[in-house]
C-alpha cells in the first residue's frame, strides 16, 4: 500500500471499551450498521450483553479486557475518571493496535462544563504514555451521542477531527469516520495538538444548552 492509499477496512473488528455509556452506545450502533464486528466493552460483562442485545445488528457485548483481546482496533469511549486506570490494565492486550481516544476531560459546576488540566496535556496524550505498543489516534469528541442514537436521524451533518502521529492510523480512523453516512474524517494535526479539541466540547456543550440543539463541527473549503 502506498503511503497516501486510503486503509482498506474490510474485516475490521472494532471494540469500544465503555461502550455501555451514551457515547458508545451511538458509535456501537453506527458502526454496526455500516457493516462492521462490533463489540462493546465494559467492566461487568452482563451489563455489556445487554446493552450489545438493545442495540441489534449483532453486536457483541463482553468484558473490557476481552472486548480489548477480541477487537482489532479499539475505541476508548470510558469516563475521564476511570480513563487512565483502564488503559494502563489493557496496555497489553492492546499493544501494536489502533487505539482511538474520544474521551473529554471536562468538570461540571454550576457555571457549566469547563475542561480540566491534563499533565501529559490532553487525555490523548495520557494514552499514548500508557501505551506505548499502540498507535494512539484522537477521534470522535464532539459527534452528539444523541443523534447517533436517535433511529430517525439518518445522516450527519458534521465533521470528525483526526489527530496523531501515525499517517496509517489516522488516514484508516478518517475513513471508518466517513463511515457513518453525513461524516467525514478530517487530519486535524499531530497528537500534541489535541488538548484544544478536547477542550472545545466544553464550549459545544454551551451552545447546545443555550441553543437547545445537538451542535457539531463542519470545516469550510476542504
Amino acid at each position: 500500500m502506498s503511503e497516501h492509499e486510503t486503509p482498506a477496512l474490510d474485516g475490521l473488528v472494532i471494540g469500544i471499551l465503555g461502550g455501555t455509556g451514551p457515547q458508545g452506545r451511538g458509535l456501537a450502533r453506527r458502526f454496526a450498521m455500516a457493516g462492521h464486528q462490533v463489540i462493546i466493552g465494559s467492566r461487568n460483562h452482563d451489563r455489556a450483553y445487554g446493552i450489545a442485545r438493545e442495540i441489534g445488528h449483532d453486536v457483541r457485548g463482553l468484558a473490557n479486557r476481552d472486548a480489548a483481546r477480541e477487537s482489532s482496533l479499539v475505541i476508548a469511549a470510558v469516563p475521564w475518571e476511570g480513563h487512565a486506570e483502564l488503559l494502563a490494565a489493557l496496555a497489553t492486550e492492546l499493544a501494536g493496535k489502533i487505539v482511538v481516544d474520544c474521551v473529554n476531560p471536562l468538570g461540571f459546576d454550576q457555571r457549566g462544563a469547563y475542561p480540566l488540566p491534563i499533565p501529559e496535556g490532553s487525555a490523548a496524550e495520557q494514552a499514548a504514555a500508557l501505551l506505548p505498543s499502540s498507535r494512539v489516534v484522537a477521534a470522535f469528541h464532539h459527534g452528539s451521542a444523541v443523534l447517533l442514537l436517535d433511529a430517525q436521524v439518518d445522516s450527519l451533518d458534521q465533521d470528525v477531527l483526526v489527530l496523531g502521529d501515525d499517517r496509517y492510523a489516522t488516514d484508516l480512523v478518517q475513513a471508518l469516520a466517513g463511515r457513518i453516512p453525513g461524516v467525514r474524517g478530517i487530519y486535524a494535526g499531530r497528537l500534541r495538538n489535541c488538548g484544544q479539541i478536547e477542550a472545545l466540547t466544553a464550549n459545544l456543550v454551551s451552545i447546545n444548552r443555550r441553543y437547545k440543539a445537538h451542535a457539531g463541527l463542519r470545516v469550510t473549503d476542504i
